[in-house]
């Protein structure tokens, strides 16, 4: 996830992505109000439920932090993936792993705040978004509204929140798999539209 506006770091740590090309690459995170990567057990769990749909998607990964979600769904097989940043210290760390992946081709980092660049950017047509914004924002809302010019018709998303939260999505989005940590409540959810069209069998996550 992304970090607050705030204090420089204090230290760095790491996290790695944990399977396909990329499999136990390293990622630099900062010590930064907010940043709050994804553990590898959460990534692990998730991906297993989005391995049938991560071939040839296009992603969209906001608040994109470390890019832990992001490149990992690259590494897994998704035909691209947009990062999007606004802390100029992660950006230049994203930009330099895409640089030692030799992956400019499929990852694209953009330099920017999340809700300016959804509001403004021409349409993604993401096939599956990751939200895992600084919990202290409250921008689950925010963002939610402003994705659907952003979407396929059959899109996915994937939201992190605190485990106490009681985060309402709009109905165009139902509930597929759900878990939490001690502090983290995560979800994957799916457009109504496409579960309406009766294909859920074809795509459905393990």
């Amino acid at each position: 996830m992304s970090p607050a506006r705030g204090k420089a770091p204090v230290g760095t740590g790491q996290v790695r992505i944990v399977g396909g090309r990329w499999r136990n690459t390293r990622l630099q995170v900062p010590e930064l109000p907010g940043l709050r990567p994804t553990s590898d057990r959460v990534r692990e769990t998730l991906f297993n439920w989005l391995m049938p749909k991560l071939p040839g998607a296009r992603v969209l990964d906001l608040f994109a932090g470390s890019g832990a979600l992001g490149l990992e769904a690259v590494s897994r097989g998704a035909a691209s993936a947009q990062l999007v940043e606004r802390d100029p210290r992660l950006v230049a760390a994203l930009r330099g792993v895409v640089g030692r992946l030799e992956a400019g081709e499929l990852v694209e980092v953009i330099a920017g705040d999340a809700l300016q660049w959804l509001s403004s950017a021409p349409p993604a047509q993401a096939d599956l978004v990751f939200l895992d914004p600084p919990f202290a924002d409250g921008l689950w809302d925010q963002v939610i509204a402003r994705l659907p010019r952003h979407l396929a018709a059959d899109a996915w998303l994937y939201l992190e929140a605190p485990v106490d939260a009681a985060l309402q999505l709009p109905a165009e989005w139902q509930l597929w798999r759900e878990g939490n940590t001690r502090e983290v409540a995560y979800a994957l959810y799916r457009r109504a539209a496409a579960t309406l069209r009766g294909d859920m069998n074809a795509t459905e996550p393990a």
